[in-house]
Order: structure tokens, then C-alpha cells, then sequence
């Protein structure tokens, strides 16, 4: 069926390109980075380090992202979005976003609809906003976007509905978006297993993730069934997941979004070792700016997540929640940024050896100077105060305080 959609929606493009005038555009970012982290082994690599590299100092290309953008005068796009890293931890190239879009034209009454399907991220992220989902603030994403970038991502249908101000002289935008959603049934497990982080990878639609050595998954153990490996983006009971959101924008001053996601997941499924996690979170966020040309951006994400033996006994139930407050100033050639965070995990089951509580803190300040037109400087600092009893477990300290320092030049084009 998925197939069938992509083949007819590939034949609709290729014969309005003959009708329809066409706009291209190619767009990218080549981000070399050198790293100085202090901590565990990092998530990416199986461990429960909390940053996206591992402890030791390296240089890397830590992102070359390649945007491909078709857009016809009838409105409708194609945005194809493929993302390279070479790292020592996970060397790979791939695709990270392929979607066709439409927008319509504004009718008298300023409303307007939209529509995308395809491979996309659900549209609730304030910071990541630059070419390749990169961020123009700071090198590593808030642990909110970390986490939509390792596993919150899916084959989904978006309609969406606006009403444009201008139209009847008012400052004021207002949106309402409607998703559904397939390919995201293990979506909370590398939540669970491993926390919150603070990374800048984004995971490939190819890719599968490492779990740590959870002692639930020995023999005897709970999780002895859980493959060693998550596939974020597998499809395993056949059913939508839904999305709805509304965002309200006041031109030249700030925005506002907030909505619901569920992946409606069916806990009893089990296939080749990946079980079917029924994840839910809500989310509010702002952006804004304040006096003295100062950005501030906050998100806050609360959920639930649950996970069950093919008995139907529930193995993982975990309530989680993350908020960040940005703070940002550009002014000629230099934007100085600070990020403050908080979360948590609250395991909630009775499950022996996979305690998934943690909480934590998370601090960043980076500092970006433009060399010339697309050519940054950025210097990063970042540390995270977290507690997690599972990492005792494996033999880490349950009270852990990681630091990671980042020197990157990154060339958007």
C-alpha cells in the first residue's frame, strides 16, 4: 500500500513538472566538529553516556546534510532530506526526511490549507529550524529535540488549516494540523532504556539503535525477549497513531504551539523481538522576542509510555518529562546562547532489574561567530546532572555529572 502511495504520488509530480513551472533548490551543511567529552560510553554506541559522543577528544564530521526542494506554481512540493555522519561512533549516510507537500493559495477570508505525507518529523520543534534540521543556536539539541531526533519521526499524512491576518488587517496567524501516522511502534523505548540526552545526530531511516546491558534482558530475565537493537521507525500492529496541534503567531513579535501525540500503539504485538510501546505526550512551547534583541524559546513535554510481555503483563510503564528555556542574542557577526533544562523519568512498574527513573539537569552555553555569508565559528559547553539508579547496575555511578566541550565550524550553503 505504501508503495502504491509513493508511485502514484511520484507519477502526479513528474506529470505536473510538464504543466507547471518548477522551482529548485539545493541547500546543505557541512558541520566539522572537535569534542572533549567527560562521561559514560555514549547512548549512540550502547552505553548510557548521556552526550552523543564518546569519552574521549575527537574531530569529526559531525554532520554534512544535503536538502533537495522542488516547488510548482500549483502549490505543490517535494523535500527530500539526506544526512551524513562520520564520528567513530556511527559512521552512516542516509535519508532523514522525504515527504511531498501542498499549500494552497489564500482564499478572500485569509484561510489557507496545507497538506504533507510522506517520511516527517511532527511539526513541534521551536529550535530546530536551519537547513537539515540542524539548529541555528547550539550544536547539540535540547534533550526534547534529541529526543525526536533518535526516535520520534514516522510515515504520516498531515492536513492542516490557516488563517492569515493580513487579510483582515490584523497581526495575528492562526493554525490548526491534523496528523495520522504509521512506522513509530517502538517509539519510548530508547527513552526508557536510556533517558534523556543531549545529542545532534539525528537517526537514518535505515538505522536501528543499540540498547545498553540492560540486566533485564539476561536469560531469565523480563526483557529476554527484547531484540539487542530498537527499530525506531518498524511498523508492527497496523495501526494509525495521531497528532493534533495549534499554533497561534503574533507577526514580528512571537509564536505559540501546543497538542497532542499518540502513537495508539497495540502493547500486545510482538515481531522479531521489537515490542509495540504505546507512547502519549503533550506539549506547549513558545517563541518570542524580548526587549534588547533577545530570542527566548521554551518547550515543555510531558508523557506517558508502556510496554508489555506478549502475556500482556506490563514489563515497562514510565511517566517522562522535559522542558528547556532558551536564551539567545545575535548582534553583527555574533549570536551568544544559553539553554536551561529539566527532566525526568518516573518509572511506574514493578519490573526486577530495569529501573528507567532518572531525573536531571542540563546546562549549555554556546557561542557562534559568522566568518562570512553561510561560514560559522562555534564554540560549545555543555553538562549534565542527572540521577539514574539503572546505571549502577552496570557498574557506573547512579549521581553522574558529564561536561563535553565543542569547537565546530559548520558551512551552511
Amino acid at each position: 500500500m505504501n508503495t502504491t502511495v509513493w508511485k502514484l504520488g511520484v507519477l502526479s509530480l513528474c506529470l505536473t513538472q510538464d504543466v507547471y513551472a518548477v522551482e529548485q533548490k539545493v541547500s546543505g551543511i557541512v558541520d566539522v566538529r572537535a569534542t572533549t567529552t567527560d562521561g559514560l560510553r555514549s547512548f549512540v554506541d550502547g552505553g548510557l553516556g548521556k552526550f552523543r559522543f564518546n569519552p574521549e577528544t575527537q574531530v569529526s564530521l559531525a554532520q554534512a546534510g544535503l536538502s533537495y526542494q522542488a516547488t510548482w506554481d500549483n502549490g505543490i512540493g517535494a523535500h527530500v532530506v539526506a544526512n551524513a555522519y562520520w564520528d567513530g561512533v556511527k559512521d552512516n549516510v542516509g535519508i532523514t526526511e522525504a515527504y511531498i507537500s501542498y499549500k494552497s493559495l489564500p482564499w478572500d477570508s485569509g484561510f489557507r490549507v496545507t497538506a504533507k505525507t510522506g517520511i516527517i518529523y511532527p511539526h513541534i520543534s521551536l529550535e530546530n529550524i536551519a537547513t537539515a534540521w540542524s539548529s541555528p543556536y547550539t550544536l547539540s539539541y535540547s534533550s526534547i529535540n534529541s529526543w525526536f531526533a533518535e526516535e520520534v519521526r514516522h510515515i504520516g499524512a498531515n492536513i492542516g488549516l490557516q488563517r492569515l491576518g493580513k487579510f483582515s488587517q490584523s497581526a495575528h496567524d492562526f493554525g490548526f494540523n491534523l496528523e495520522t501516522f504509521i512506522n513509530n511502534d517502538t517509539t519510548g523505548a530508547m527513552l526508557a532504556w536510556h533517558g534523556w540526552t543531549l545529542s545532534s545526530r539525528q537517526t537514518l531511516w535505515q538505522e536501528q539503535l543499540p540498547l545498553s546491558a540492560i540486566p533485564a534482558r539476561n536469560n531469565s530475565g523480563m526483557l529476554a525477549g527484547q531484540a539487542a537493537e530498537s527499530d525506531p521507525f518498524i511498523e508492527l500492529d497496523n495501526r494509525l497513531g495521531y497528532h493534533v496541534s495549534g499554533n497561534w503567531q503574533w507577526r514580528g513579535k512571537g509564536k505559540f504551539n501546543a497538542g497532542y501525540y499518540n502513537n495508539n500503539a497495540d502493547t500486545r504485538v510482538v515481531k522479531q523481538g521489537q515490542y509495540a510501546w504505546l507512547t502519549r505526550f503533550a506539549y506547549v512551547g513558545s517563541k518570542w522576542r524580548l526587549p534588547n534583541g533577545i530570542d527566548f524559546i521554551g518547550q515543555y513535554l510531558q508523557g506517558d509510555t508502556m510496554m508489555r510481555s506478549p502475556t500482556g503483563m506490563v514489563v515497562v510503564d514510565n511517566d517522562y518529562h522535559s522542558a528547556y528555556l532558551l536564551f539567545s542574542k545575535r548582534w553583527q557577526a555574533h549570536r551568544f546562547t544559553v539553554r536551561l533544562e529539566d527532566f525526568s523519568v518516573i518509572d511506574n512498574d514493578n519490573t526486577l532489574d530495569d529501573n528507567n527513573s532518572e531525573s536531571g539537569q542540563a546546562y549549555s552555553v554556546s557561542y557562534a561567530y559568522q566568518l562570512r555569508k553561510g561560514w560559522f565559528l562555534q564554540g560549545e559547553y555543555n553538562l549534565i546532572d542527572s540521577q539514574r539508579p539503572a546505571r549502577a547496575a552496570q557498574g557506573a555511578s547512579a549521581d553522574l555529572l558529564e561536561q563535553q566541550w565543542q569547537l565546530a565550524s559548520r558551512y551552511y550553503f
